[in-house]
């Protein structure tokens, strides 16, 4: 099982489970150090900081969650 990254989606229907995804990242510099944040292609949900950065760009969405104004879309980052 590959790791689990969390993304925040806006808008209903632009991902659903089982979707292939494509990853870009970015870091930025912060009193904490240097932070990683991924968005799934092209601008479609936006991660949270990450401490490491990703081995893969790329995963399958195992789960999107409606919460009260956004969607919680979760991805299996590929290992291989």
């Amino acid at each position: 099982m590959g790791q689990i990254v969390e993304f925040t989606m806006e808008r209903e229907g632009l991902v659903k489970e089982g979707d292939r995804v494509e990853l870009k990242e970015d870091c930025a510099s912060t009193m904490s150090g240097q932070m990683y944040y991924y968005t799934i292609k092209d601008a479609i949900a936006m991660s949270s900081n990450l401490k490491r950065p990703l081995k893969k760009l790329s995963g399958m969405v195992i789960k999107v969650e409606p919460q009260i104004s956004i969607y919680m879309v979760s991805v299996e980052i590929d290992e291989e």
